[in-house]
């Protein structure tokens, strides 16, 4: 039955197997490449976020340090 769906006999074509290595390693390439950039944008998100922080403390109204 499993050889009647892939529309064939005889063993697996090797050009099929070709691009199946080729798409899959394409995937495992992409995967690598959104991990690092959701890495990238988590960095990016924390760094603005200290910026923002930063901002919003305003020295000239600060009180004086008790000495």
């Amino acid at each position: 039955m499993a050889k009647a769906l892939l529309g064939y006999v005889g063993g697996s074509d090797p050009r099929l197997l070709a691009e199946m290595r080729r798409l899959q390693q394409r995937v495992q390439d992409l995967e690598s490449e959104l991990v690092r950039i959701q890495a990238e944008n988590e960095a990016l998100t924390a760094a603005a976020s200290h910026d923002r922080i930063m901002e919003s403390i305003d020295a000239h109204q600060a009180e004086p340090a008790l000495t």
